[in-house]
């Protein structure tokens, strides 16, 4: 019994000897919970609106005051046409735009009704059907008070019009999510995996005495996964289209060349990952850990990240995926080109470029 106590307290020796084994078996759960906690949040904050007062009279300034200090809503600009609205979603901050017919207040009190247009951006339609349920029952709220007060019996009546997906359907959110989260699956995770494994069997080194310099040796490991990676974002996309009847927007080329950007990214990320993997284990872990996770919680996938805290909306500016989102959700349902995401395309050069050279610097003291 003794040298069974004695193998066991071996294995805890073992276990707490290899730093990453630490991380993984403590620091993991806590990062997850922290993570589901916080940004599996379906309450409403901030979001951004725009308000086109054609009446500006006592009851739309009165109005306007409650949705913004209700603490849901951010009030990002005051419209001064109804063709500024199509420009102000189209950089997709916008996420709703709240229209005062004219005359207001004079016709809910001459006709007993007067109409707001309330317009949301669809492209996440859960996001914009929520958005909409908070500001027609703020409106219900302040009509309730204006009739406790005068006693008149009149009407305000909302309508509410979806820009992007008029139809609210859920596919339109969820394909540009899946074709983010298979690319970054097929190209980070699996060459991360890819590259590690070689070093575990000790064929890197074989590989290195070969006539082919390291860089092209990393190249030749990357470029089978760019084209599988390529050939499932034009799977989806066209099952997308035929299928379930999505229709593009913007351009095709554009998009594919996105989509091509975004899977060199993620192989550069892979790479990375795997210079400071010992082990296909270590690659895994550290790529679901921070790959996966990430991307499902942080890019705005499922999860609108103005929705979180401050922390993990700063934490979510690292994430590829989020940035990768935002243009396709943009060509693809918006139709837009890139004098409107041009600062997201340079956020994603610049991290591929910074994954590169981190990566080859790391990789290169690695081989010494």
């Amino acid at each position: 019994m003794k040298r069974f106590f004695g193998f066991v307290k071996k294995e805890f020796y073992h276990i707490f000897r290899d730093y990453r084994s630490v991380i993984v078996l403590f620091g993991m759960p806590i990062a997850q919970i922290m993570l589901f906690g916080y940004a599996i949040n379906t309450d409403l904050k901030d979001a951004h609106i725009a308000i086109l007062d054609q009446s500006k009279d006592e009851i739309t300034t009165k109005l306007t005051q409650k949705i913004i200090s209700s603490g849901y809503f951010k009030l990002n600009v005051n419209l001064n046409s109804v063709s500024d609205i199509e420009p102000n979603f189209r950089t997709g901050k916008i996420k709703e735009v709240i229209i005062f017919e004219e005359n207001f207040a004079k016709k809910l009190k001459k006709d007993g009704t007067a109409g707001i247009q309330l317009i949301a951006d669809a492209s996440d339609p859960n996001n914009a059907n929520l958005i909409v349920n908070y500001t027609n029952a703020i409106i219900n709220n302040y009509q309730m008070e204006l009739l406790g007060e005068q006693k008149i019996p009149f009407q305000i009546k909302p309508q509410a019009l979806m820009y992007y997906n008029p139809e609210m359907k859920s596919v339109f959110m969820f394909i540009p999510g899946i074709i983010t989260l298979l690319l970054m699956l097929v190209s980070a995770m699996m060459t991360s995996i890819s590259i590690a494994r070689e070093k575990e069997l000790g064929t890197m080194e074989v590989l290195l005495v070969s006539p082919l310099k390291p860089a092209l040796i990393i190249v030749g490991k990357v470029i089978p996964y760019v084209f599988l990676a390529f050939i499932n974002a034009v799977t989806i996309i066209l099952l997308g289209k035929f299928v379930f009847g999505m229709q593009i927007a913007g351009s095709y080329f554009l998009l594919l060349m996105v989509c091509l950007l975004f899977i060199i990214t993620t192989l550069s990320l892979g790479v990375f990952i795997s210079t400071i993997s010992n082990s296909q284990m270590t690659a895994m872990l550290i790529s679901f850990a921070g790959l996966l996770l990430p991307v499902i919680l942080l890019s705005g996938f499922i999860f609108p990240v103005e929705n979180m805290p401050l922390v993990l909306q700063w934490l979510s500016y690292i994430v590829p995926a989020k940035w990768f989102l935002i243009i396709i959700k943009a060509i693809i349902l918006k139709g837009i080109g890139l004098s409107y995401f041009w600062k997201e395309l340079l956020i994603l050069i610049g991290m591929t470029l910074f994954f590169i050279i981190v990566s080859a610097k790391k990789f290169k003291i690695r081989l010494e």
